[in-house]
C-alpha cells in the first residue's frame, strides 16, 4: 500500500485457518469406485486411491512405471523432485492389466486428447476432477470429495491398518514428517486408543438426579 519494499516482511498477514482434510470410509471409497462412469474412470480412481497419488503424479504416470515383477509402482519426479516406489496391490494390478488390454496406452498410462482425438500426451487435472465429481454424485456421497480426498483416505486407512508414520511419509512422498502427523487426527484407531478422562470418574446416573421443580411458563391468553 505504501510502495515501500523495505517493510514488506513486516506487514501483518491474516492467520490461515487450518482445517482437517475430509476422509472417506473404506465403504465410501468402494461405492465411489463402483459408480465410476466407465472403465477409464474406474481405473483412474483405483490408481489414485490404491497408490495415494497426487493429481500431477497421476497425470504423468507412464506405462513403464508399473513394475509387475517387483510389484511396485514408481513415481518419477514427484513433488519436490523426489522419486519413490509404492507397493502395487494385486487388485490394482489386475485392474491395470484389464485396462491396458482395452486402452493400449503407449507412453502415458492415462493418455489425454488433442483436438478431440486421443493422443499420447498427459491428461489434464480436469479429467481427474470430472471422474471424482461424477462418481461422488452417482454414489450419493454428501461429503465434499476432491481428488486429494482419495490420497487423504489412503493415508488414513494405512494408519488404521497399523502402518507407522515413517512408512506412510515415504509412501506419500512427504519431505517433512510433520506433514504426515495430521493423519493421527483422522485415524479412528488412534483416537479411540486414547484414554477418556470422563470414564475414570464415578458419575451419578441420571435416573437418580433430581429434576427441577420449575414448571414451564404457561402460555398467555
Amino acid at each position: 500500500v505504501l510502495h515501500r519494499r523495505d517493510v514488506r516482511e513486516d506487514l501483518p498477514y491474516p492467520k490461515e485457518r487450518l482445517r482437517l482434510p475430509v476422509v472417506l470410509s473404506p465403504d465410501e471409497v468402494q461405492r465411489l469406485i463402483a459408480h465410476a462412469k466407465n472403465l477409464y474412470h474406474r481405473t483412474l480412481l483405483l490408481t489414485l486411491y490404491g497408490a495415494g497419488l497426487r493429481r500431477s503424479e497421476l497425470c504423468h504416470l507412464k506405462v513403464r512405471d508399473i513394475d509387475s515383477q517387483r510389484m511396485v509402482l514408481r513415481v518419477d519426479q514427484g513433488k519436490g523432485g523426489r522419486d519413490r516406489e509404492i507397493p502395487l496391490s494385486p487388485t490394482l494390478l489386475a485392474a491395470l492389466r484389464e485396462y491396458y488390454r482395452w486402452m493400449r496406452p503407449q507412453t502415458y498410462l492415462f493418455p489425454g486428447t488433442r483436438n478431440g482425438w486421443r493422443a499420447d500426451a498427459p491428461i489434464t487435472s480436469k479429467v481427474i476432477w470430472d471422474a471424482v465429481r461424477l462418481a461422488t454424485r452417482k454414489a450419493g456421497i454428501d461429503k465434499r470429495v476432491t481428488p486429494h480426498t482419495l490420497r487423504h483416505s489412503y493415508a488414513t486407512h494405512l494408519l488404521e491398518a497399523g502402518a507407522d508414520l515413517r512408512t506412510i511419509q515415504l509412501l506419500l512422498g512427504h519431505a517433512d514428517l510433520s506433514h504426515t502427523t495430521v493423519y493421527l487426527h483422522l485415524s479412528r484407531r488412534h483416537l479411540h486408543a486414547a484414554p477418556i478422562p470422563l470414564e475414570q470418574l464415578r458419575v451419578t446416573p441420571p435416573s437418580v438426579v433430581p429434576r427441577s421443580r420449575l414448571l414451564r411458563k404457561p402460555p398467555q391468553s
